[in-house]
C-alpha cells in the first residue's frame, strides 16, 4: 500500500469517526452551547450571518409593474368610492328636496288648502230649521238690534244662487279697507304690509294665482285726517270712494271690507290650521235696524238678506272645512256700506293681539271658503 493510500485510508476512518461523534444525542446537545468551539470560528460565523432572512426584492422592472398595478387597483377602488359617495349623497339630497317641498306645500298658492269636510255641528236641514240652534251656532246679535227667524233662515240663506262666473279679463272682486291703519301684536307700523292693508295684497294674490279671479285692491286710507288716525267718517270716505269706482267697473260682483278686530288684551283669537297658527275671523252684518229707533231710514240697504246669504255660506263652509276658523255671525245696528253689492261682506280678520304670521296664514283658508262660496261647490 502506498503513501497515498494509506493517507486516504486514515481521512476516511476520521471522517467515519466523526460523523459518528456528531450524531450522537450527547454531542448535538453540547453543540448547542454558545461557548461549542467552532462558534467562534471566523468561517462560521460568516456562514452564520449569510445565513439571515433577508426578504426576496425583485428586479427595477418587475418592481415597476407591480407599483403600476397596485396603482391602477388602487385608483379604481378610489373611484368607485368615490362614485358610491356621490350616489348616497345624491340620495340624501334629493330626500333632503322631497322633505322641504312636503314641508313647503302648506305655502304654495297651487296647492290646496282643505280637501274633506269635518263639520263638528249638525248642520242638517232639519237642525238648521231650529231657530234657537241657528241663532246660538252662528249668530252673534248686539244689543243694539235685534233679530227673529224671518231674517234669519237658514233654508232661504242656503237657496240664495251667489255663484260667480269666472271672467279674468275684467275685475270681479273688490278689495278695500275702511280702517287701513290697523295693525296686530308685533306689526311695523310703519310698515302697511304689517297691517290690515298687506293682508289685503296677500288674499289679493291667492284669489288672483290660486283661484283666477281678477281683483281690485284698493289702498287709499280712509281713516286718517290731517295725518291723524279719525274714523269717525272713515266709512262715509270709504263710500265716497268706492261708489264711483263700481260705477266705472259694473263687473265687480264680490266687494269685501277687511279690518281686523278689537278685543281685550288677554284675548287670542287664534286656531291651528293645516299645522299653521291662524287668526279667526268673524263676519259684521249691519240690520239698519236699532232697538231704540226701529228702521234706520236714513242708512237703507235693499241687499240685506243677501248680505246675510253671502255670510252664511261662508260660514256654513267653514263649519263644514274648518270647524275652529269662523267666530260668528255678528249682527249689528247700522249698514256699514253693504248695500254696495248683494256679495257684500265686512270681514273682522283676528284682532290686536294677534301676529302679523296668524293673520296673514287666515287668508288662505278665507280664500279657499270664498272661492267654494262663488264657485258653487
Amino acid at each position: 500500500m502506498t503513501n497515498v493510500q494509506k493517507a486516504c485510508c486514515i481521512l476516511l476512518c476520521l471522517c467515519m469517526a466523526g460523523i459518528f461523534v456528531l450524531y450522537s444525542p450527547g454531542f448535538q446537545n453540547f453543540r448547542q452551547g454558545p461557548d461549542f468551539l467552532w462558534n467562534k470560528l471566523p468561517l462560521y460565523r460568516f456562514l452564520e450571518e449569510q445565513s439571515v432572512y433577508s426578504p426576496l426584492t425583485e428586479d427595477p422592472e418587475t418592481y415597476e409593474k407591480i407599483v403600476k398595478a397596485n396603482e391602477a387597483y388602487l385608483n379604481t377602488q378610489v373611484m368607485g368610492e368615490n362614485e358610491g359617495a356621490v350616489e348616497k349623497e345624491e340620495e340624501e339630497k334629493t330626500e333632503a328636496e322631497e322633505e322641504t317641498e312636503t314641508a313647503s306645500a302648506g305655502n304654495n298658492l297651487l296647492a290646496p288648502v282643505a280637501e274633506t269636510p269635518c263639520p263638528v255641528l249638525d248642520l242638517s236641514p232639519e237642525k238648521l230649521a231650529d231657530y234657537d240652534y241657528l241663532l246660538n251656532q252662528f249668530f252673534i246679535v248686539d244689543t243694539n238690534t235685534s233679530a227673529d227667524s224671518q231674517n234669519l233662515n237658514a233654508a232661504a240663506f242656503m237657496e240664495k244662487d251667489l255663484t260667480l262666473e269666472k271672467d279674468a279679463s275684467q275685475p270681479q272682486i273688490l278689495i278695500y279697507h275702511s280702517h287701513s291703519q290697523e295693525f296686530f301684536a308685533d306689526s311695523d307700523t310703519s310698515n302697511p304690509e304689517d297691517g290690515v292693508v298687506g293682508m289685503g295684497n296677500y288674499l289679493t294674490q291667492l284669489l288672483t294665482e290660486q283661484y283666477g279671479y281678477q281683483v281690485l285692491h284698493v289702498t287709499e286710507q280712509f281713516d286718517v285726517v290731517d295725518g291723524q288716525i279719525d274714523r269717525n267718517r272713515a266709512y262715509d270716505y270709504a263710500r265716497e270712494y268706492v261708489e264711483p269706482l263700481l260705477e266705472e267697473n259694473p263687473s265687480i260682483e264680490v266687494v269685501l271690507d277687511l279690518h281686523r278686530d278689537g278685543v281685550p288684551e288677554d284675548r287670542r283669537l287664534v286656531t291651528e290650521i293645516n299645522g299653521k297658527p291662524t287668526a279667526q275671523i268673524m263676519f259684521y252684518n249691519g240690520l239698519s235696524y236699532t232697538v231704540n229707533n226701529g228702521p234706520v231710514d236714513y242708512l237703507p240697504n235693499p241687499y240685506i238678506q243677501d248680505n246675510l246669504a253671502f255670510s252664511f255660506q261662508l260660514e256654513m263652509q267653514a263649519a263644514q272645512y274648518y270647524p275652529d276658523f269662523y267666530r260668528g255671525i255678528y249682527l249689528s245696528g247700522l249698514r256699514y256700506n253693504l248695500h254696495l253689492r248683494p256679495r257684500a261682506l265686512l270681514l273682522e280678520v283676528g284682532a290686536q293681539t294677534n301676529t302679523v304670521e296668524e293673520v296673514r296664514n287666515a287668508m288662505e283658508p278665507f280664500a279657499d271658503i270664498l272661492n267654494k262660496v262663488l264657485s258653487g261647490e
